[in-house]
């Protein structure tokens, strides 16, 4: 007979199961082990007698998932001369310990709400799930990285049950995997009652649903093909050259010479990544900026180079650095997206909004420099933020929403719902994340495709750079650790989905309705 045992040291085992929930996230995908850990964790919400021992039993699998799934992170400190090696690690935990607070709020929630009511657990337990990944996306600049419901991805080829985000959104299609979660206890739970049909339906319907093979050709909608030509360059630059002055001019061979245009008179959409260009490209600086940064110490010059390689009628989109002035010294930088036509003209620009803390700015810098802490990212300048989501119209080049880096992991908060774009780029330099870091970052930008219906070209550094449709289909994509060019035409995007119109509003939707069916329920019978 299959047991639920409740074990003599069961802290550990909530540690152990967060962890094991981790292992669904990519690279492994091993989605059997999350909606497994998710039984345990609501098992024990069933068994705990007290508000505090729920708060515990989510506060140690939040601390096990996090751990475990951010462990990348401990990657970025080993590109860092200033900072020890050995803090990576212990970051690691640092950041954990805080990002557990919110699995912590969702099982003491989803406990208290069904106290005296078994029956309303599950959903109530969802619901405040929900809600309290929206809340770690939004307090204190928030971190978004690795909702539960990227389990629900599936192969390159096929977005599996993620295609829901276009009606969920991310945060409330995590809701759904902690019900099939809890569908496998209670298929535990009916087997050891005798009800062995019931059973097997618990059993098999949430791996049903998690292997379908959802997709264009099961959605009944052919592939759609678009009209503007693109390239799009990964130049295998790697982190520990990438701001290194001597690599500059080599770095820039290297990248034009996969820029080049392959046929005459065509006019194409030409794409680097973030930190694409380590040449200043704006002028107005002092001249001891440009002199080690700059092709002939000229930002005009430096421009109307590029210019060149793209070739005549194409755009280049490249990662770059814009520095501010105030009363003639640098007051600080912008991490930004600069637009160049073929004559080397600037033709628009975007400024990165959510910006990475310890990453690209140092939280009361005034406190916690003199100890000894700085920034991952090398320099003393502080990134300032942008002013959010924008889209840049370029004419025959479309309308383009840009997303720097990690600001694509942000549900919701990646599109300017006034002035829709077209695509979505998202350059990025993923060198700093591990072999384990860019397949998250390249799950995530699948799911903003498929929630806003808009296809994400992705150009990286080092990889993974990857072309995605508005189903989150990766129709292209670049390895990692490897230099190359993707070829091709931009995908179409969809009409706007509901989740386009309401962004988060969903959360509080889809919350609304586990918490209406936690009532219902509950009406049945007692704790």
């Amino acid at each position: 007979m299959l047991r639920l045992i409740t074990p003599p040291r069961p802290q550990l085992y909530t540690i152990a199961a967060g962890a094991f929930a981790a292992t669904g996230f990519q690279p492994l995908g091993l989605w059997p082990l999350t909606l497994a850990a998710l039984a345990y964790l609501i098992h024990r919400l069933y068994v705990v007698k007290t508000w505090a021992q729920a708060l515990l039993s989510g506060w140690l699998f939040g601390l096990g998932l996090f751990t475990a799934g951010n462990g990348w992170i401990a990657t970025a400190f080993t590109y860092q001369a200033e900072m020890p090696k050995w803090l990576g690690m212990i970051a690691v935990v640092l950041i954990a310990l805080y990002l557990a607070i919110f699995p912590a709020i969702a099982t003491v929630g989803g406990w208290w709400l069904a106290r005296t009511r078994s029956a309303a657990l599950l959903p109530a337990f969802a619901a405040c799930w929900i809600m309290s990944e929206w809340l770690r996306a939004m307090l204190f600049t928030g971190f978004a990285w690795n909702p539960l419901s990227m389990v629900t991805l599936g192969g390159f080829d096929r977005p599996g049950l993620a295609l829901l985000a276009q009606w969920t959104g991310t945060y409330a299609l995590s809701g759904l995997v902690v019900l099939l979660g809890g569908w496998w206890l209670f298929a535990i739970r009916s087997w050891n009652k005798g009800q062995k049909w019931g059973a097997v339906a618990y059993a098999i319907a949430p791996a049903v649903l998690m292997v379908l093979p959802l997709g264009n050709a099961m959605l009944g909608t052919e592939r759609r093909e678009g009209t503007l030509p693109f390239t799009l360059v990964q130049p295998n630059v790697r982190q520990e050259v990438l701001n290194d002055p001597a690599n500059y001019e080599s770095q820039f061979r290297d990248t034009a010479t996969l820029s080049l245009p392959r046929q005459r008179g065509t006019r194409r959409l030409v794409l680097w990544p973030e930190s694409g260009v380590p040449d200043f490209l704006r002028a107005g600086y002092p001249q001891f900026w440009y002199e080690e940064t700059t092709f002939a110490a000229n930002p005009v010059l430096a421009r109307e180079r590029i210019g060149r390689v793209i070739g005549p009628g194409s755009l280049l989109l490249t990662g770059t650095v814009d520095i501010a002035m105030k009363d003639g010294k640098a007051s600080g930088a912008y991490n930004v997206v600069t637009a160049l036509d073929d004559k080397g003209a600037i033709r628009g620009s975007y400024a990165k909004a959510h910006l990475v803390p310890f990453g690209e700015y140092l939280p009361k810098r005034e406190w916690l420099e003199p100890i000894g802490l700085s920034r991952l990212v090398a320099g003393n300048l502080d990134f300032f933020a942008g002013p959010g989501p924008q889209t840049l119209d370029f004419g025959q080049h479309g309308k383009v929403g840009v997303q720097i880096c990690y600001e694509i992991i942000f549900s919701g908060q990646v599109v300017d719902r006034a002035n829709r774009p077209e695509y979505l780029f998202n350059p990025s330099n993923d060198g700093w994340f591990g072999s384990w870091g860019p397949p998250q970052h390249l799950a995530q930008a699948r799911m903003r495709a498929i929630e806003e219906g808009l296809p994400v070209l992705r150009a990286t550094t080092t990889g993974i750079s990857a072309v995605i449709d508005a189903n989150g289909v990766v129709r292209h994509f670049m390895p990692l650790k490897k230099a190359g060019r993707i070829d091709g035409l931009v995908p179409p995007p969809h009409a706007p989905t509901l989740f386009a119109k309401m962004g988060n509003a969903m959360v509080l939707v889809w919350s609304v309705v586990l918490l209406v069916i936690a009532l219902v329920a509950s009406t049945t019978r007692k704790r």
